[in-house]
C-alpha cells in the first residue's frame, strides 16, 4: 500500500491498529525479554548461598572477610536501537501489492514504536547511493512520526551507482557511540566487501540483519519473453522465461546467493531475519522475538 508522505500520522495509526494491537494480543504486551538492555549495574554484595552462580563471587571481598560473597546486579532495561535502512533503487522492486521499500518502512516503524512505547530510544541512518541522513536516537511517539516522515518523504530513485553496504556499515560504526541494538534493513544486493565492516560492527553492537526479498526474485514464473532492467545500473537484458532450463538455473542461482548470504552473516556473528513482500509483518516480528529470547538465554 502506498502512503502519502504528507500524512505519517495516518500511516502510524494504521500500523498501530493492524499490527501492534495484534502483537499485544500474541505476546500479552510483555516485551521485557524482547527489548532487554545491555548494561549491568552493581546493586549489592551479599554472602554466597547455595545455587548462586560461582562466576559472581567477588574474590577480593571473599579473601578480606574470609567468607564467600557474591555480587548482585540490576540489568539496565533501557535499549537504544538504530535502523540502518537501505533505500537504494533495488528496494523499489515489488511484484505484488507492496515493494520491498514499503515493507522495510513498515517494519522499521512498527519496531520503532514498540521500542519507544517502552521508554527506549531509536535512531536511523538512511542510505540511497550514500548515507545522506542521520536521525539521532530519541524516544517518544513524536520521534517515531518524524522518522516515518523522513522515510516516506524520500523520492524514489530511478538510477544510482551500485549499492555499497560497506559505506553504510562504516558510517554506522563511527556515529553509534554506545552499545546498541542495530537493525540492518536491506535486500543485501551490494558490491562485495561489506562482510568485514559488518563483523567489525557486530563486535561492538548486537546486530540483526533483516533481509528483504520478493517472491519473483527467487522463483521466476513462465511470463514469456521479457525485457528486464537493473534498477541501479539501468542495464537491460532479454529473458525467455518460457525456457524451463532457464527457470531452473535462475532458481538455483537465487538459492546459491541466499545460502552465501546466510553463511556470510553467520560468519560475522549476526542473526538474520527473512522478510518477504508477501510475509505477514506480525509473524515476522514474532520470529524476531523468538530470536531475541534465544539470544538472551545464551547470554
Amino acid at each position: 500500500m502506498s502512503e502519502s508522505p504528507r500524512d505519517p500520522e495516518r500511516t502510524l495509526r494504521r500500523l498501530e491498529w493492524t499490527v501492534i494491537r495484534r502483537l499485544d494480543g500474541a505476546v500479552h504486551g510483555d516485551y521485557r525479554t524482547l527489548f532487554r538492555g545491555f548494561g549491568l549495574d552493581l546493586a549489592d554484595l551479599r554472602e554466597y548461598q547455595y545455587h548462586d552462580d560461582v562466576r559472581r563471587i567477588d574474590w577480593n571481598v571473599t579473601a578480606r572477610l574470609q567468607t564467600p560473597y557474591v555480587r548482585d546486579f540490576h540489568e539496565d532495561r533501557d535499549v537504544t536501537a538504530w535502523f540502518l535502512l537501505d533505500l537504494s533503487p533495488s528496494m523499489e522492486f515489488g511484484s505484488r501489492e507492496l515493494k520491498k521499500r514499503s515493507v522495510a518502512i513498515e517494519f522499521v516503524t512498527v519496531l520503532a514504536r514498540l521500542l519507544t512505547r517502552h521508554g527506549n530510544r531509536v535512531g536511523a541512518l538512511l542510505y540511497g547511493d550514500r548515507v545522506d541522513t542521520v536521525i539521532p536516537a530519541r524516544g517518544g511517539r513524536r520521534h517515531v512520526l518524524y522518522l516515518l516522515h523522513r522515510m516516506l518523504a524520500r523520492p524514489e530513485q530511478d538510477r544510482s551507482a551500485a549499492t555499497n553496504l560497506s559505506d553504510l556499515l562504516q558510517v554506522a560504526y563511527r556515529v553509534i557511540p554506545r552499545r546498541s541494538l542495530v537493525f540492518i534493513v536491506s535486500d543485501f544486493i551490494s558490491t562485495p566487501g561489506w562482510t568485514a565492516p559488518l563483523a567489525h560492527l557486530a563486535r561492538r553492537h548486537e546486530v540483526l540483519a533483516v533481509r528483504l526479498s520478493d517472491p519473483l526474485e527467487l522463483d521466476l514464473p513462465d511470463l514469456g519473453l521479457l525485457v528486464v532492467q537493473d534498477a541501479e545500473t539501468g542495464e537491460q537484458v532479454f529473458l525467455d522465461t518460457h525456457d524451463g532450463g532457464f527457470q531452473a538455473r535462475f532458481a538455483a542461482a537465487a538459492e546459491r546467493r541466499a545460502q552465501a548470504l546466510r553463511a556470510a552473516l553467520a560468519d560475522a556473528g549476526v542473526d538474520a531475519l527473512e522478510l518477504s513482500t508477501d510475509d505477514d509483518l506480525v509473524e515476522t516480528i514474532l520470529r524476531f522475538a523468538d530470536l531475541r529470547k534465544r539470544r538472551s538465554q545464551l547470554a
